[in-house]
């Protein structure tokens, strides 16, 4: 015999039991934040560990002799060089493809440039494994009896896909958070540019004083500017950290204050007139994409006006009318004869 809830149900499960265990999931859920309230950390100090580890790379001289040979000379790791020796071995590692994800590495924020073997390694190894997977549980296994050749063939082609594509969707997905939290900063870094400009500091002073100020608001445009300060202080050209400055971030508006830096550099004209254009420019772009979410609002939330709000407003307005209608039927004696 089945055995029977004793207390009260709710569609035929135990309301205490369901209950006791979402009280469970709760308390969990609350120690997991005070832990993670406790035991935060200060984002600075690791930004801070891998500007001046820069710094002292660039004081010991290990910098490139030209903008195009932009390569971190740092510590090799035995992972990556075993990676690069089985690369180098199946004729799969392009001198090109490295570059260009040794780019998007740094456009991700990450700085160690080794990494880039390590993209293409997951590439070659993450579609073989997941096939494998796939493999196993459709085919083997006979985890799933009842699906067709044509939908197990598809499962087992959607695995190699996501296997090949999944690093460079991680990568696009870091590169487009960290463009837009720079974006989002970059009209107020370059009003406190202006200013640094008019009060007499030079431009790398600028650069640290802007980084030092809106480090906390956006630590991404911070560490990023004080790098390129670093960098201004200690290469033999100033207009390789511009230009490293547009190498390590994907947006047009970096792009145009780098070439604005570098003319101002080249022809001696007025930064802070230059700057505050750019300044001007950049805010009402900003309220422009601001104006435009907004227009488009409307009609993303008439879907979810229809299939959520909408069927509980009836239900509300409708709700009570319907039962007072179904007691008064039921109360006349007519339908109880019958």
């Amino acid at each position: 015999m089945l055995n029977t809830p004793s207390g009260p149900t709710l569609l035929g499960f135990d309301v205490i039991a369901i209950g006791s265990v979402l009280a469970g999931i709760a308390a969990l859920a609350m120690m997991m934040a005070v832990y993670a309230a406790l035991t935060v950390r200060d984002p600075m100090a690791r930004r801070v560990k891998a500007l001046n580890a820069r710094r002292e790379e660039l004081k010991a001289g290990i910098v490139t002799a030209t903008a195009k040979k932009r390569q971190s000379l740092v510590r090799n790791s035995e992972a990556t060089d075993r990676m690069k020796q089985t690369l180098e071995k199946m004729k799969v590692l392009q001198d090109s493809q490295v570059k260009q994800i040794q780019q998007k590495l740094a456009q991700a924020g990450y700085r160690n440039k080794e990494w880039a073997v390590a993209v293409i390694f997951a590439r070659m190894v993450l579609p073989i494994a997941l096939g494998l997977i796939a493999i196993v549980l459709v085919y083997w296994s006979n985890t799933f009896p009842d699906w067709s050749s044509f939908k197990r063939f598809m499962v087992f082609a959607v695995a190699i896909i996501a296997g090949y594509k999944a690093p460079d969707i991680f990568l696009s997905n870091k590169i487009q958070k960290r463009s837009h939290a720079i974006r989002k900063g970059l009209p107020d870094a370059l009003d406190l540019l202006v200013i640094c400009a008019e009060a007499g500091l030079t431009v790398d002073a600028a650069f640290n004083r802007v980084a030092k100020e809106l480090g906390r608001a956006y630590p991404e445009l911070g560490d990023e500017f004080m790098l390129t300060s670093i960098e201004l202080s200690f290469l033999t050209e100033r207009r390789m950290a511009f230009e490293n400055l547009a190498y390590r971030v994907d947006l047009d508006s970096v792009r145009g204050v780098v070439t604005t830096m570098i003319q101002t550099e080249r022809y001696g004209t007025p930064l802070a007139s230059a700057l505050r254009v750019l300044s001007a420019e950049f805010r009402n772009e900003r309220m422009m994409r601001a104006e435009e979410k907004a227009a488009r609002l409307p009609a993303i939330m008439t879907v979810p006006l229809i299939l959520f709000i909408l069927p509980v407003l009836f239900i509300v307005i409708l709700g009570p009318a319907a039962c007072s209608i179904a007691d008064t039927f039921a109360s006349q004696p007519g339908s109880a004869s019958s």
